[in-house]
């Protein structure tokens, strides 16, 4: 972007979130360049009329309008009226700080919106509908609807006084200018991340070959394999055995005695934290040990595993690292290895024989998911002698430490790349560089 240059000249917008804009843009109500909620699906619609709905939590800023829900008109919940067709823009006025903001393409130009979006369709010789489209997708414009909310836990903006806001505008050939350079270069853009993201993807499969096939296999490619036995584990080694964790481990809701600790409270680990055999400081909260009801509390050592029990996490799994003091894992459960190697059993863990063979099925079988001790305990893993265990997870710790430092490195730079094509929008329909000579 830094090869664009300013415009020669630049004037007080007079809107706060836009600042200076070039001499000769104008500043007019959004009211003035688009209409808003045109079309509406009338409740004479027959209830057998097969619609796909687009709620809000389908719709956001960086990827646009996502999955859509078939359903027929009279099961559809009663906000479901919003029509809107291609080169229409929808932007939620209802919890605007979650930036569900999106143009129509021809693909969800038959769709019915929720009503808690407010749908804008650019006036003919007011504004270019691409330009329309571009200009709403500015983080600025997102961020000053969200001020103009109100309400804290569930911040909205009506429609009329969305439309009430002011932009910046240019001449409608400039404005034609400008979005055509911004369809080419955010292409560009969407191409290398789409490339970057599929990568980071074939490393986490990369990834996920690896574990598997070192937990059922082991690291000698000419030992001699039999048959285990069971569908989902294939060949083992053939002195390898079959055993369940009850039979390696302890499985408990409430283990140890507490350490000591600050004052301040200790760090309590939840389903959040837990992300591919790893525990994430991120999010992490202090708690006070004595507001976790009796029973329900898990002091944390070094090796143990926690797997979380219920929800949308269930059945994964992470290590407590080597240094770790006073950390608590309030609602889940904790595996301590009593008969094998912590780091290998994690890495079975994360293997599909027995995630998505074993504990997939069980955590299915209610409408919320669930695991207990049992459940786990009863799942089957392969198992080579101790030191062979010590070999495979240091292997796997070395290896996987390698995939994931690429896969960060890569995810770093398609951080940036998105955070590129957020300021060059920006600039482009505010104003910050001239794109009318460019190529």
């Amino acid at each position: 972007m830094s090869h664009f240059k300013p415009y020669p000249a630049y004037r007080p917008s007079g809107v706060e979130w836009i600042g200076d804009v070039p001499e000769h843009w104008e500043v007019k109500p959004i009211k003035i360049l688009a209409t808003y909620n045109d079309d509406v699906l009338p409740d004479s619609t027959a209830a057998d009329s097969p619609i796909k709905y687009v709620d809000i939590s389908a719709v956001s800023y960086s990827d646009g309008i996502g999955s859509t829900e078939d359903m027929l008109f009279g099961n559809a919940p009663s906000r479901a009226r919003r029509k809107a067709k291609s080169g229409d823009v929808v932007i939620s006025t209802v919890r605007t700080y979650l930036k569900a903001v999106a143009a129509v393409d021809e693909a969800h130009a038959d769709c019915v919106y929720s009503t808690g979006f407010a749908v804008l369709r650019a006036r003919d010789g007011h504004i270019e509908p691409n330009f329309l489209k571009w200009l709403a997708l500015n983080e600025l414009f997102i961020q000053s609807v969200e001020s103009h909310s109100e309400g804290l836990s569930y911040p909205a903006i009506n429609a009329p006084e969305l439309v009430n806001l002011k932009t910046a505008i240019p001449s409608f050939s400039e404005q034609a200018k400008i979005a055509s350079t911004l369809d080419r270069e955010t292409k560009r853009i969407d191409s290398l991340i789409a490339k970057k993201t599929r990568f980071v993807e074939l490393l986490k499969e990369k990834r996920q070959a690896l574990i598997t096939h070192a937990v059922t296999k082991g690291l000698d490619p000419n030992v001699k394999m039999r048959n285990s036995g069971v569908e989902w584990i294939g060949e083992v080694p053939h002195h390898w055995t079959l055993t369940t964790l009850k039979r390696v481990s302890s499985i408990r809701y409430g283990i140890g005695e507490p350490p000591p600790y600050k004052a301040e409270g200790v760090r309590l680990v939840r389903a959040t934290n837990v992300n591919a055999g790893e525990i994430q400081e991120r999010g992490m909260v202090l708690v006070d040990p004595n507001d976790i009801p009796a029973g329900r509390i898990v002091w944390l050592k070094s090796g143990d595993i926690v797997v979380v029990r219920s929800g949308a996490y269930t059945g994964d799994s992470a290590i407590v690292p080597e240094e770790y003091p006073s950390a608590i894992a309030g609602f889940d459960m904790v595996l301590r290895c009593t008969g094998a190697i912590s780091q290998f059993i994690q890495f079975s863990l994360l293997s599909p024989y027995v995630k998505v063979a074993q504990i997939d099925p069980q955590t299915m079988r209610a409408a919320q998911p669930h695991l207990n001790a049992e459940e786990l305990g009863n799942c089957v893993i392969a198992a080579p002698s101790l030191d062979e265990q010590e070999e495979i997870a240091s292997y796997l710790i070395k290896q996987c430490g390698v995939i994931d430092l690429i896969a960060r490195k890569t995810q770093h730079s398609i951080d940036l790349l998105k955070e590129r094509r957020s300021a060059f929008i920006t600039a482009a329909v505010t104003g910050q560089i001239d794109l009318r000579e460019s190529v």
